[in-house]
């Protein structure tokens, strides 16, 4: 029997409630009208019923003793209790939150595109509740149960900070244009807060990984290894084969796959919070430089070069890199001995690239600051013939830019040092 004509008959045993009062069958139902309840039930699911539709809800709990990769759940509270005590102003920050507040949220939807034509089928989510994580999924079990679909998902959730990866540009602006097609029958979508992790991992692994898709980011970062997991790419497949069909054996690995997904998010939130918080005891002294850099666009000055001195301190490869920037960090507050030091040090023994843009510093300060024409020339010739053997781009309008300053500057030096 076709799916419309099971629901029209579930449609007989609605039950009518007082006026003003929505329409609820959940007692009535034939229950045997949904196909393979006994397999759902199995995985942990059962039907919510609204409206004369159903979708299914499954509720999934694990110890916060419960290991995920790197971490236990319960690191999570002590990354809340260190937020609540740091000074940083950070975007992943849970200052002023309770482990509770934090809602981690993915969707599974029909493909990867946005727009009306795009349907979520799987809403999943995890809460820590007392001395457990709850996660819970709403799957829909064909295109005409999304009011019922958004009304379980809505009528359960309590939450004042999305966690997500790429939650803003896609998972909820998802979730919101499919709400708004069938928002008279709804509530209204909650205001939130929303740290979203796919921003943290770009900033701090974007140079060091050949992806920073979440799955990567498991395999690489979090020692997370998936066994027997359905590939995300294949989820809108299943979902078609599982509404002309309704054996849900497909799905339930497209929704064991979108757990895994979940309790990620839980794992990569303690390890970019410790990453930020606790840096002087990250082993990944590349994730402190680009934490580093990430403080210092913030405006955490102090901490940022806190961390750059640690990468000079124990990081030959980023040495340099941390170096320059403190350098420039040195020159922005006008300690300008301190800076210069550090640029003659990247002269000195930097790689070309930093040591082309040392030796412009180095050229600027002898010019302008000591009156020193000689060894302001000397350094600017000296930039442009590395800048000439080593650096030069494929970028031709940036390289006739660049000589173009050059010739000018070491033009300008000459003069002075005529009229002088």
């Amino acid at each position: 029997m076709a799916i419309k004509a099971k629901l029209n008959r579930l449609k007989n045993h609605i039950i009518k409630e007082d006026e003003g009062k929505p329409k609820s069958f959940e007692s009535s139902v034939v229950m045997e009208e949904i196909p393979f309840l006994d397999k759902w039930k199995e995985l942990g699911a059962e039907p919510f019923y609204f409206d004369g539709t159903y979708c299914m809800v499954r509720k999934v709990e694990y110890p916060l003793d419960y290991q995920h990769g790197l971490y236990s759940f319960a690191k999570l509270k002590d990354c809340i209790e260190m937020w609540n005590t740091s000074s940083i102003k950070h975007p992943l920050s849970a200052k002023g939150h309770q482990l509770s507040d934090l809602f981690f949220f993915d969707t599974e939807t029909t493909g990867l595109g946005g727009g009306t034509g795009n349907t979520i089928f799987l809403l999943g989510h995890a809460r820590v509740q007392k001395d457990k994580v709850i996660l819970t999924q709403h799957f829909l079990p064909n295109p005409g149960a999304e009011v019922a679909l958004y009304q379980s998902f809505l009528s359960s959730v309590d939450y004042r900070t999305l966690v997500t990866y790429n939650g803003k540009s896609f998972d909820w602006p998802q979730v919101k244009t499919r709400h708004t097609l069938i928002r008279d029958a709804l509530p209204k979508l909650p205001d939130f807060g929303h740290f979203d992790l796919y921003h943290a991992a770009r900033r701090l692994w974007k140079n060091k990984l050949d992806s920073v898709r979440l799955s990567n980011v498991e395999k690489e970062i979090l020692d997370i290894k998936r066994t027997d997991d359905v590939p995300g790419y294949l989820a809108p497949i299943l979902y078609f084969d599982f509404v002309e069909n309704q054996v849900p054996d497909g799905i339930f690995g497209v929704m064991r796959h979108n757990e895994i997904d979940i309790l990620s998010l839980l794992t990569l939130y303690i390890h970019l919070s410790g990453a930020v918080i606790l840096n002087e005891k990250n082993k990944y002294t590349s994730d402190k430089y680009e934490v580093a850099r990430w403080l210092e666009a913030l405006g955490e000055i102090g901490k940022a070069q806190e961390l750059y001195q640690q990468v000079v301190d124990v990081d030959s490869e980023k040495e340099t890199k941390a170096k320059l920037a403190l350098a420039f960090l040195s020159k922005k507050e006008k300690k300008l001995e301190d800076a210069m030091k550090l640029f003659i040090q990247i002269h000195e023994n930097g790689d070309d690239q930093d040591a082309v843009v040392a030796s412009i510093e180095l050229a600027k300060y002898y010019e302008h600051h000591r009156k020193d024409y000689e060894t302001a020339r000397d350094y600017a010739n000296s930039g442009y013939v590395r800048w000439k053997e080593t650096w030069i781009s494929d970028n031709n309008t940036k390289n006739a830019k660049i000589e173009n300053e050059f010739e000018k500057r070491i033009a300008r030096i000459r003069r002075k040092l005529q009229n002088n």
